[in-house]
């Protein structure tokens, strides 16, 4: 879409407070932020306390399903009835739904109220990215990303740490209390510091329309995320109705004049392109994000320490590079930076496929280094991009549908590198579940005869490394799309 220079150099909306605002902003995004990596820690405790073991995968999978269907339903609220409105209920959802995780006695319990909490969260951070695309020029929001950036890298330090002293010294309930009052902060600031004046007008909810989006992608992602456990029919009829869904969703849309999904956004080069890669990256974060760390203590056997520190390679690189991101984009091109981003990803999902049970754990810690460099200057350019594309009426939906494809992206990678290596190590070793299981944890470990950690080691080595070629596919065809963008578009800059 064309862009007028006066567009480029002034603001959609005029705050007196823009860094005040920018703090709130990065203050509620901290609180999806530092969700995933808190509760992971505090999970063995919760297992344990509350029961329910077959069942924990759920804790994980309720909130990000019900999170991704309402990503975008919330970025079309938002463009009609205003930003702060909706975030102030998709908070206060949140909110509800974090409390009473807390008070679970139950894992079926549990699982119910993070479901809640992922009907809040969508709201979270994607709205608080459009405020930001609000509040910010293009040039601007490509600096204003790196802040937005080190949230995450921040709370993959913190929330670890934090979590495992609240289960050792207080009680695990409290590794969800202490985000009530980040969000009460939060929705104070949003309340005060932020104007926002709406032009009264008619609007047509498409209430049909959210709810084919629901029933869609959460029955493919449902789908996806129990294959193993939900069996070939039950799968393939959960998958099939998703898709049906989906389809009569797709007929649908285009007949109406306010659509929960307007596909014509898609139509757009820019947001088609960065929405594609956008899915790629966040797929292949998690093979360094969910499958790096099995093969590190499973197959090396090193210790949990050691992940941890593997892991948070990514997340530090993933903080500097989107800063280095946004200064780069504004002297050369979107182009550019995705291309710099997908190049990171391709080489560090290739030197995953190097590894091997002798590998020290520079290796792996250099491979998820690189990894979150493309992170940080994809997500980052991905996102300025998008906002910089669409019209102010609909920036709310554009900053959703980023954020919606990154979840997606997320739950496919996470799927598909566990299906690979499941069915390889039960291609490899039939029936060795409950061995694997044993080698993974140390005290267990030393207990099995060194040639069943050796066959078990080899059987997941070579399973992983299956998947990790299937990163390397999914972070060329993100390079390849990053590279597809019009060229000289950037910031400050639109194309002749």
């Amino acid at each position: 879409m064309d862009q007028s220079v006066a567009h480029q150099m002034r603001p959609a909306v005029i705050v007196p407070h823009r860094g005040l605002v920018l703090c709130a902003a990065l203050i509620a995004t901290f609180m999806p932020a530092v969700e995933s990596s808190i509760v992971a820690t505090a999970m063995p405790t919760i297992v344990g306390d509350l029961g329910g073991f077959d069942l924990f995968s759920w804790v994980f999978a309720a909130y990000l399903l019900t999170m991704a269907v309402m990503i975008p339903i919330y970025g079309r609220l938002a463009d009609i009835y205003g930003r702060k409105r909706v975030f102030f209920v998709g908070t206060g959802i949140f909110m509800v739904g974090t409390a009473l995780c807390g008070l679970a006695t139950s894992m079926p319990m549990l699982i119910l109220f993070r479901a809640i909490q992922g009907f809040g969260g969508g709201a979270v951070q994607p709205i608080s990215m459009t405020i930001l695309g609000d509040i910010y020029t293009p040039a601007e929001r490509a600096r204003i990303q790196g802040y937005s950036s080190s949230v995450f890298g921040i709370s993959a330090v913190i929330g670890p740490a934090l979590g495992a002293f609240l289960v050792q010294h207080v009680h695990w309930s409290v590794v969800f209390w202490v985000n009530l009052p980040i969000g009460v902060v939060s929705i104070i600031l949003f309340a005060v510091l932020l104007p926002e004046r709406l032009e009264p007008r008619r609007h047509q909810i498409d209430y049909l329309g959210g709810l084919l989006l629901v029933v869609g992608v959460g029955a493919l992602l449902a789908a996806l995320i129990q294959a193993a456990s939900l069996g070939l029919a039950k799968t393939a009829a959960l998958g099939s109705a998703g898709v049906a869904a989906l389809v009569v969703l797709a007929f649908y849309e285009p007949r109406l004049s306010e659509p929960m999904l307007p596909l014509v956004l898609w139509r757009q080069r820019v947001v088609l392109l960065c929405n594609l890669a956008g899915l790629g990256a966040a797929a292949t974060m998690m093979a360094v994000a969910a499958l790096l760390p099995t093969y590190v203590q499973g197959v090396t056997g090193r210790g949990p320490g050691v992940v941890g520190v593997v892991v948070g390679a990514m997340s530090v690189s993933w903080m500097f590079a989107a800063f280095a991101a946004g200064r780069l984009m504004i002297r050369t091109s979107y182009r550019v930076t995705a291309a710099t981003g997908g190049a990171a990803l391709v080489l560090g999902t290739l030197m995953l496929t190097l590894l091997n049970p002798t590998s020290s754990p520079f290796w792996p810690t250099a491979a998820a280094f690189v990894v979150g460099i493309g992170m940080g200057f994809c997500n980052t350019t991905f996102l300025v991009a998008i906002q910089a594309d669409v019209a102010f009426h609909q920036r709310g939906l554009g900053t959703s549908s980023q954020m919606f494809m990154r979840i997606i992206g997320q739950s496919l990678g996470a799927a598909s590198f566990g299906a690979i290596v499941n069915l390889g190590v039960e291609r490899l070793l039939p029936g060795s579940g409950h061995l694997i299981d044993r080698m993974l944890d140390p005290v267990s470990r030393a207990e099995l005869n060194p040639n069943d950690v050796a066959q078990l080691a080899y059987a997941v080595g070579t399973a992983a490394h299956e998947a990790f070629w299937l990163a390397v596919a999914i972070a060329t065809l993100t390079l390849i799309a990053g590279i597809a963008l019009p060229a000289r578009l950037s910031p400050v800059r639109t194309p002749p």
